[in-house]
């Protein structure tokens, strides 16, 4: 949900700073009265009318539309269709969505102090490969130029200001995610082990020349001899790799969960190592930076909407498909006037995940079993004080080591005004116990204030006293958060086989189809789906 790797953020200067001891203090914030108020809002996806489709109760429809291509779903692989077809000069379409707002786990918004982010809030600097995404971040003045060596000038005020990262670790705060100091010689030797293999996996290629791995996963190799590493979990790779220190494992544990929502017990070897391996830092000299926003990526879901403005229709849901005459029939409810129409089109393209598609397309169901999504939830808080501790400032991503979520985001870090109060920082949680169904029903059965608690207690890991300073919390709620890649997933023949068209009239694309959810992968479906149905569409004019 935060999207992306950042083990390079502390790599370079961990593997050429020695290891020091330092002494911090544990930050006490100023204590206010006891009758401070805090206001609190429970918010998220809206499940209720999801889960209709359980139980397809819906009027008859009223009402019949046409046109020749319909999306369904505007997350970021619905938005990025509609962008490739408006570029391919197809501008006849329709995108429909079941929320009030398009953007899918990219959402944002806003009070009175600050934009924030609802759900992932980063983008790394792209591999050099992947033009499609380089032409589309220059379309958007997000790269701004070109150097003498034709490499890209990104934008220095859509790069995230320093610091970028922070640990809360032994009471005091440091810059990086790998700790600097206070390990024993035993474990900074398997950081360095760990990191250089990290690094002979980046470079390594299949028998077609290409990246093992590679982002997006469609241009990595299909040829190679490490196909077993997605049998068995990230956590027992270390273990037989030879690795035991703790804070190895808690590191490792903790970039599983930010990209892929479950920790390296669950997920597969092969996606823990194309965390660190994928990303080739080819494009510009300081790899260590993302690409981020006050409003998270929502700032680039955005740039993709205003391809679609005036074709876009929202608290829409799609119940049903079929293919009658050479037609594809899509029936959808309008929860605003309560009615439902249909929908007729030349080509639909699914920008669903699976677990939707499989309402809509019943003879699906017994493929999208092997398909694991995680539950998370992304609280926003509003705080009086917010002081900087042990010389290290706030960072853009604050991380506490020992909590139980994956720390926060402090939104206003990329604003002018980065240090003016009251502050709004980004609190993220993956529901990572295993567990998926359990925690799903945990995530909507807890109230608001049990999940207050919860996240108030985390915080004050770091942050003692925190509560008191809290002007406004809240908490949005990620049913289906993101596709987890656990063991045998990424090679499974089912995602492969949901992936291809039903009859060249319906197409799909999701991230959960390369089972992998950041952005490059739901922005890749969406571009690659639109590209054949433009060929589609050209061939039958």
């Amino acid at each position: 949900m935060k999207s992306g790797a950042k083990f390079n953020i502390s790599r370079r200067k961990f593997l050429s700073l020695s290891i020091f001891i330092a002494v911090g203090s544990r930050f006490l914030s100023s204590c206010k009265s006891a009758g401070n108020k805090l206001f609190l809002k429970l918010t998220g996806t809206h499940h209720v009318l999801g889960h209709r489709l359980r139980f397809p109760d819906f009027p008859k429809p009223s009402k019949t539309l046409k046109t020749p291509i319909l999306i369904l779903g505007g997350g970021v692989s619905g938005l990025s269709a509609a962008y490739q077809l408006t570029n391919g000069g197809l501008h006849d379409f329709l995108l429909i969505d079941m929320e009030k707002k398009v953007g899918g786990n990219a959402k944002s918004d806003q009070n009175e102090f600050s934009k924030y982010p609802l759900g992932a809030h980063y983008l790394p600097v792209p591999n050099r490969s992947n033009t499609a995404l380089i032409r589309f971040l220059e379309e958007c003045e997000i790269i701004i130029g070109r150097d003498a060596k034709d490499n890209p000038i990104f934008d220095p005020e859509q790069l995230s200001f320093a610091p970028q990262v922070r640990l809360f670790l032994r009471n005091t705060w440091q810059e990086g995610l790998i700790p600097r100091y206070g390990l024993e010689e035993a474990e900074t030797e398997e950081f360095s082990r760990f990191l250089k293999q990290m690094t002979n996996f980046q470079s390594q290629k299949g028998k077609d020349n290409k990246f093992v791995f590679d982002i997006p996963l469609a241009h990595a190799s299909q040829q190679h001899e490490l196909t077993s590493l997605d049998q068995y979990t990230m956590h027992d790779w270390m273990l037989k790799e030879g690795y035991r220190g703790e804070y190895l494992f808690n590191y490792v544990n903790y970039c599983c969960r930010d990209d892929y929502g479950l920790g390296a017990k669950h997920i597969s070897a092969f996606a823990g190592i194309h965390y660190f391996a994928a990303r080739k830092h080819d494009l510009i000299d300081d790899y260590d930076n993302v690409l981020t926003w006050q409003e998270g990526n929502a700032r680039l879901t955005s740039h993709l909407t205003a391809k679609s403005k005036g074709k876009v229709l929202t608290e829409q849901l799609a119940y049903k498909i079929s293919i009658e005459d050479d037609r594809v029939e899509v029936l959808v409810y309008d929860e605003i006037s309560n009615s439902s129409s249909l929908i007729t089109a030349d080509f639909v393209i699914s920008c669903c995940p699976q677990f939707v598609n499989q309402y809509l397309i019943p003879e699906r169901s017994k493929l999208t079993k092997d398909f694991t999504y995680v539950p998370w939830v992304v609280a926003t808080l509003v705080l009086n004080k917010f002081p900087f501790a042990d010389g290290v400032p706030l960072a853009w991503d604050n991380v506490i080591h020992g909590a139980k979520g994956l720390g926060y985001v402090y939104a206003q870090q990329q604003s002018l005004a980065q240090f003016s109060s009251p502050f709004v920082i980004s609190y993220y949680h993956s529901m990572d116990d295993g567990d998926v169904k359990k925690s799903r029903a945990q995530l909507f059965e807890w109230t608001d204030e049990q999940w207050k608690q919860f996240i108030l207690n985390d915080l004050s890991i770091a942050h003692y006293g925190i509560a008191e300073e809290v002007q406004s919390m809240e908490i949005y709620r990620h049913g289906h958060g993101m596709i987890c890649p656990v063991p045998g997933f990424l090679n499974s023949s089912s995602k492969q086989h949901l992936a291809e068209p039903i009859e060249e009239k319906i197409f799909f694309a999701h991230s959960d189809l390369s089972g992998i959810s950041i952005f490059e992968e739901a922005f890749y479906q969406g571009i690659n789906v639109a590209d054949k149905v433009l060929a589609k569409q050209v061939f039958k004019g």
